[in-house]
């Protein structure tokens, strides 16, 4: 096969990886954000989505398209509740202190990972996807689900993007990011904003879970790789940034794509690890970041 097809499969690989990292990332982002809290659970919160995906996927019969559908609902409010319940019962009760909750969190990743464990078990279960359709490219047909998982996440980017430019609440989370005090001020519940976003954050995660687990198998240690790339993205496009986040997650997850195919894919973590070293060297505030003053 000439280099034009290998090329073309590695972009598009590189593309639904690209997808599902800015959902997962667009979440962290957030928390980071808004609450300033650097929440080291956000991987388990993925691994969570996907473990529910399964179990509510099979847990109805017949056509396969039916339990997605129930998963990419129910698994995101219960991750969402789980995440709320977190911040009710752990941050806030920790004054949402940076150095405190980056040690909560760290807890709570070990506490839902042996949950997962206990309930779950140790091993990779495959979720079927909604339908089996491949299109037909130059040079070869490639999965219709894949395509659907790109689409699918510009989609959701793009609802993120009108809540947080165009609505009220997008302004009182930007307002609350800003200057708490002065929100506080204004008579915006500080805590309640916090919850939410810490909620929404963990539900992004798990939408992204739902999306990708046709594609790779829930398991209960899957949430590293998400994380680890997600604080990349947010590191490399710019804290609380949403257009930073978006540009970062296409230019990892492509990189990530075309260099696993072409060299292999731990050369793609370095590189990207190396990249983000540089950033934090030379721009600080990431690429579309605004310097703290």
């Amino acid at each position: 096969m000439a280099f034009g097809p290998y090329f073309l499969l590695a972009s598009l690989e590189g593309l639904v990886t690209a997808a599902v990292l800015a959902l997962t990332a667009l979440g962290l982002s957030l928390v980071f954000g808004v609450m300033r809290v650097v929440n080291v659970a956000h991987g388990e919160f993925f691994m969570l989505g996907a473990v529910l995906a399964w179990a509510v996927s099979t847990a109805f019969a017949g056509h396969p398209s039916v339990g997605f559908v129930a998963a990419l609902f129910v698994a995101p409010l219960v991750v969402g509740g789980a995440a709320l319940l977190s911040e009710r019962l752990v941050l806030r009760r920790l004054g949402y202190d940076p150095e405190a909750t980056i040690v909560a969190t760290i807890g709570m990743l070990y506490i839902i990972q042996q949950l997962a464990l206990t309930f779950y078990g140790a091993d990779a279960r495959p979720v079927q996807a909604p339908f089996n359709v491949r299109i037909q490219l130059p040079w070869f047909g490639y999965s219709g689900y894949k395509l659907f998982v790109i689409v699918a996440a510009i989609a959701l980017i793009l609802a993120a993007w009108f809540v947080l430019t165009r609505t009220k609440i997008g302004l009182v989370m930007r307002a609350t990011q800003y200057d708490r005090e002065t929100a506080q001020a204004f008579g915006i519940p500080v805590d309640r904003v916090y919850a939410g976003v810490f909620a929404l954050g963990a539900m992004l995660a798990a939408v992204a879970a739902v999306l990708i687990v046709p594609i790779q198998q829930a398991h209960y240690l899957m949430g590293r790789d998400p994380l680890l790339l997600s604080f990349i993205v947010v590191i490399f496009g710019g804290l609380g940034s949403l257009r930073g986040t978006v540009i970062a997650a296409l230019l990892i997850g492509l990189s990530d794509g075309i260099i696993s195919v072409f060299f292999s894919p731990t050369l793609a973590k370095m590189l990207a690890t190396g990249l983000v070293a540089m950033v934090l060297v030379f721009r600080p505030q990431g690429l579309f970041g605004v310097p703290a003053r």
